[in-house]
């Protein structure tokens, strides 16, 4: 597989990886699937340990994201953000090759089609060889939906929200009562707390920073999606 050294947050689907390396992690984003998802590998520089952020589906192009050689990185964790199929197509393959545990939330980990062998909360944290990820649970999307996030000693933090934030505004909800739940989780749980130079890895298509949709909080609210 190729990898460009190049990060701008925009991969294509079926195309080449992208990867950005940071002082203590390597974050590398594929596009998988049919439905432009986007899988992300992260890796512990100091360790090669690494944790799979939705095993959406292609688990033959994971697992050459992953890599075959001996300097491969240990994959020790898959978390899945959400329980929607098409971040999960490629779970039980891409765990069961790589003997990786699994993680979600609680309220999303029935339609997986493994049992999560780690069940995480609002406030916990994972951990892969030096890097610690926190979970930021953003209701609403799905009843369990989960961001992780990276707090980059060197620089800004990082964060992986799945179907919940995008660029343009948040995930899709089934009812006014969701939206409401989600726009109020996104604007006290990452607005509210994180900065603008804050990076987001979302679940399909281009990454964007909060900085560039901070100013679009009260159009989203107002739209109602």
């Amino acid at each position: 597989m190729n990898i460009a050294e190049t990060y701008t947050g925009h991969v294509e689907p079926g195309g080449d990886a992208a990867r950005r390396t940071l002082d203590g992690l390597t974050i590398t984003k594929l596009s998988v699937g049919p439905m432009d998802n986007n899988t992300y590998l992260l890796v512990c520089r100091a360790e090669n340990e690494a944790l799979l952020i939705d095993a959406a589906n292609d688990p033959d192009r994971i697992s050459d994201l992953v890599g075959h050689g001996p300097d491969r990185p240990a994959l020790r964790t898959v978390v899945t953000t959400h329980q929607h199929h098409d971040h999960w197509q490629a779970l039980g393959a891409v765990a069961g090759a790589n003997g990786a545990n699994t993680a979600a939330h609680p309220l999303d980990a029935g339609p997986l089609p493994i049992p999560p062998d780690f069940l995480v909360e609002h406030g916990d944290t994972l951990r892969f060889g030096e890097v610690t990820l926190e979970v930021i649970h953003l209701r609403g999307h799905t009843p369990g939906s989960i961001a992780l996030l990276y707090r980059d000693p060197a620089g800004p933090p990082h964060l992986f929200t799945g179907d919940s934030l995008f660029p343009g505004g948040v995930g899709k909800t089934g009812s006014p009562e969701d939206f409401t739940s989600l726009i109020d989780d996104v604007s006290e749980r990452i607005f509210g707390v994180l900065p603008d130079e804050t990076w987001v890895y979302p679940g399909h298509g281009d990454d964007t920073a909060l900085s560039a949709e901070r100013p679009k909080l009260a159009e989203w609210r107002e739209r109602g999606w």
